[in-house]
């Protein structure tokens, strides 16, 4: 009789632990998944690469812009109005050109930005669905939604593990 009380009950904990365990959602932190992970590091590497080799391209071309700029300025008492004038709008034009250069640069690692965290977001999508079916794991929301929660229910850092196995790198322009 106690062998089969002690039997029953153990079964009863231990379904009811699963089952509590399924109905408590996990969270989990995207943008350290993205920070911290091989592949989102790289990808942030080469998108920082390439923001400063813009930004160099961009001094120098600025730099030329304020040299011609200090030179006109010296001539004006030496050519005539009429060139000046001439000079000084092929000047501004360079300079709006320079303007929508750094825009469209701007813009393109934006962009960029965007559709590597989409290619990061689509690998991670499957990994966490496995995870999930594997943990038995109802729901999972992401930290920013979350005033306050227990640490242990946080699944960041075994989902970062997973996602550096299964992903080394994401293809960028």
């Amino acid at each position: 009789m106690k062998k089969t009380l002690i039997i029953f009950l153990l079964l009863a904990i231990t379904l009811t632990a699963n089952t509590v365990k399924a109905d408590i959602p996990h969270f989990i932190d995207f943008s350290k998944v993205l920070n911290q992970s091989n592949a989102g590091k790289k990808a942030q590497d080469f998108l920082k690469k390439k923001f400063e080799n813009e930004k160099n391209k961009f001094k120098k071309t600025e730099d030329s812009l304020k040299k011609e700029e200090t030179q006109l300025i010296s001539q004006k008492k030496i050519i005539t109005s009429e060139e000046y004038s001439k000079k000084v709008k092929a000047l501004r034009k360079k300079v709006s050109d320079l303007q929508n250069d750094k825009r469209k640069s701007i813009n393109d690692i934006a962009k960029s930005r965007s559709q590597a965290k989409k290619q990061l977001l689509k690998a991670l999508n499957p990994i966490i669905k496995k995870y999930m079916e594997d943990n038995k794991i109802r729901l999972v929301l992401d930290k920013k939604s979350i005033l306050l929660g227990d640490q242990n229910l946080e699944i960041t850092t075994q989902i970062i593990v997973i996602l550096n196995k299964e992903v080394k790198s994401l293809k960028l322009d």
